[in-house]
Order: structure tokens, then C-alpha cells, then sequence
């Protein structure tokens, strides 16, 4: 699927809290196909890192242009060129599949090649173009996917070893990078394109679990930039 649409929360789990969650949440989920993987994102943004500022500062409406892959890709393998955008709390996310050496020949002269979607990618390259975005930050963390088992379209994730690095900044050199944090917690996300089941609200009231606005790539860089962060 190459276009998005739907509500999005996120959740910090502490150790604890994740494993009395997953407890109470196992008997109406079930793995995803991609069940588990490493997520595997580099952010374009400006030399002055105007897109992440604007989504830290809390503008309602905020865009990000990220390159991910699903686990360590070669030059040869297709990766998605994602335009990921927000107002308050939902999402809209527009993507296409290319080659991974496509897309950086793209980023070396502008030139558009084989993209699984040409319209989504004049889009992206309006962005770029626009803002004079270029590669700025390698972000990865592994994920745990499941969906529920009367729903598939709703949709938990658990996110955990957020690393990054601001050099090497290429998907097929491997997921290494700076820790985020020592503490080991979990980086809940729920997504749906309509409401929150019922028994789901029950569990995280029960376990008094709030929703969190945590950025990774924002929080990353207010780290970076000697700032406060969540965990």
C-alpha cells in the first residue's frame, strides 16, 4: 500500500509496564507478517533542521521525509520514499518503492528513476527541491508488529534500541549507531483507521498507561542539541 491514512498514539513502557501490558493484550492480537524486523530510517531535513524544530515546537501541521527499510537492505533492494505527514493526531502517510541505489542517484542530481508511483514522487521532489532537504540523520530501533485479531486494522507496535548516527549515513551499511538510552523501554504505537477497540481503553486504564507525545527522530536531536528528553 502506498498511501495512508489513519489515527496514531504512542506509549513509553518501561520494562514493567510493557510486560503487563503484553500480558493482557496477547489473547486478541496476532503477529503480523513482518512480525519482527528492524526498522532501518534516514530523515532528510534542512542544514538547519527546520522540519524536526517545527515538529518539536508542536505546529499542528508537521511533515517528514524519511528513506526506510525494513531490515538492512543492499544498493539493489527496494526501500520506500515516504512522505509522512500530521495534523494533531492523524496521520497521512504517502510512499513509493524504488531501489536503493535509484534513490540515491536521485539525491545526487534530482533525476526521478523507476519509482512504483511517479505522481507521490513529484511529491516528495517538490519537498525536497522546496526546502533544499538533504540526508541528515540514521535512526533505527526493532520492532515487535502485531494487529488484532478482529481488526486487522488496528495495529500495535513496540519499538525498542533506538540508536542513531549523523555520519555513514546509508541503509546498506548497517544499523550501528549511538544508543539513545541506557534504560531499556518501549516505544508503544497504535494506529487505526477508526476507533480505539474497546478492550484495548480498558487494559491501559486499568494499568493507568497515558498516551506520550515522544518524537524519536525530535527526541534524538533535542539530545543532540543538549536539550530535555522523555526517557
Amino acid at each position: 500500500m502506498e498511501i495512508f491514512q489513519r489515527i496514531e498514539q504512542k506509549y513509553i513502557l518501561s520494562e514493567d509496564e510493557y510486560s503487563l501490558l503484553f500480558k493482557r493484550i496477547r489473547k486478541y492480537i496476532t503477529k503480523d507478517y513482518y512480525y519482527k524486523s528492524t526498522i532501518c530510517n534516514i530523515y532528510l531535513d534542512t542544514v538547519n533542521s527546520d522540519l524536526i524544530v517545527n515538529s518539536i515546537d508542536k505546529a499542528p501541521f508537521k511533515q517528514k521525509i524519511r528513506i526506510r527499510s525494513y531490515n538492512i537492505p543492499n544498493k539493489d533492494d527496494n526501500v520506500f520514499f515516504e512522505i509522512k505527514s500530521k495534523y494533531k493526531s492523524e496521520v497521512f502517510k504517502r510512499r513509493v518503492s524504488m531501489k536503493l541505489k535509484d534513490i540515491y542517484d536521485y539525491l545526487d542530481d534530482g533525476v526521478i528513476r523507476n519509482s512504483s508511483n511517479n505522481q507521490i514522487m513529484k511529491e516528495i521532489d517538490y519537498i525536497i527541491k522546496k526546502n533544499d532537504l538533504r540526508p541528515m540523520i540514521y535512526l533505527a530501533y526493532d520492532r515487535l508488529s502485531f494487529f488484532a485479531t478482529e481488526n486487522k486494522n488496528f495495529r500495535i507496535t513496540f519499538d525498542n534500541n533506538l540508536r542513531s548516527r549523523n555520519d555513514n549515513l546509508r541503509l546498506e551499511l548497517g544499523d550501528f549507531g549511538k544508543k539513545y538510552s541506557n534504560n531499556n523501554f518501549y516505544i508503544m504505537e497504535v494506529k487505526s483507521r477508526d476507533s480505539i477497540p474497546i478492550w484495548f481503553s480498558k487494559i491501559l486504564s486499568d494499568l493507568k498507561i497515558y498516551p506520550n507525545s515522544f518524537s524519536k527522530y525530535g527526541s534524538i536531536y533535542m539530545k543532540q542539541m543538549g536539550g530535555a528528553y522523555n526517557v
